[in-house]
């Protein structure tokens, strides 16, 4: 049965500077609650292109990074340095620029292959709790992370934290990705979404419709923070 996301609050922003700006304070504010709260930050980041811009500015911040602690939602099985990699993106636009102790940046090895990197990947969040912030973006087709339609989310409660992708519709086909029911033990998780190509996706979701995104359901709902332009008609 179709249903919305539990608790899904749309948030509409100008244009995609203004959604660039508004995710960057929203990962600055979370890490500093978390920070005053237990000592440390647990994020997870999106990869593909809209998180680019985000990255760009959370590097500019003074931040306390020596307690951060960053985790990946998925990953492309590719060498490590390819520059399709989640990780090689969010190092070059951000990480590499920011002194977060290496033993606190826990890219996912990919390289490895998928059933490989998703057992040595589940070794890794081992002990890992919650979540702080879980950041995430939405494909054409609906997909978030490496979750696609026709596969399988890892939605029910016993199912692995992490799951090896080997026949993801778009190249490269194996991936590796944290299950819907990982993703969903967060204190908070974002949604960035932009351009053009995205409107569908963004529309069938809000309808309700069966999609990967509509999958991630932590216990504070989601926010989806999206350009509003997407839900005016294109011209």
């Amino acid at each position: 049965m179709n249903a919305p996301a539990r608790g899904a609050r749309w948030l509409g922003v100008a244009d995609v500077a203004e959604l660039q700006r508004t995710a960057c304070r929203r990962i600055v504010v979370a890490a500093e609650r978390a920070i005053k709260q237990r000592g440390e930050f647990i994020i997870v980041l999106a990869g593909g292109n809209t998180p680019r811009g985000v990255y760009r500015l959370v590097r500019a911040e003074n931040a306390d990074w020596s307690h951060w602690n960053v985790y990946f939602g998925d990953e492309r099985c590719l060498p490590p340095d390819n520059v399709e990699r989640n990780s090689k993106m969010a190092a070059v636009e951000w990480l590499n620029h920011v002194p977060i102790p290496k033993d606190r940046v826990h890219p996912i090895p990919a390289e490895l292959g998928a059933r490989a990197a998703a057992l040595a990947y589940a070794d890794t969040l081992q002990g890992v709790g919650e979540f702080d912030l879980v950041l995430l973006g939405l494909g054409e087709d609906g997909h978030t992370a490496s979750l696609f339609p026709n596969h399988d989310w890892g939605t029910a409660p016993n199912a692995p934290d992490v799951l090896a992708v080997f026949d993801a519709p778009k190249p490269p086909p194996q991936r590796v990705s944290l299950s819907a029911a990982r993703l969903s033990r967060a204190c908070e998780v974002v949604f960035l979404v932009a351009g053009a190509n995205k409107r569908t996706a963004l529309t069938r979701w809000r309808a309700g419709a069966r999609l990967p995104a509509n999958a991630i359901r932590p216990p504070n709902g989601v926010d989806v923070l999206f350009d509003a332009e997407l839900l005016t008609q294109p011209r």
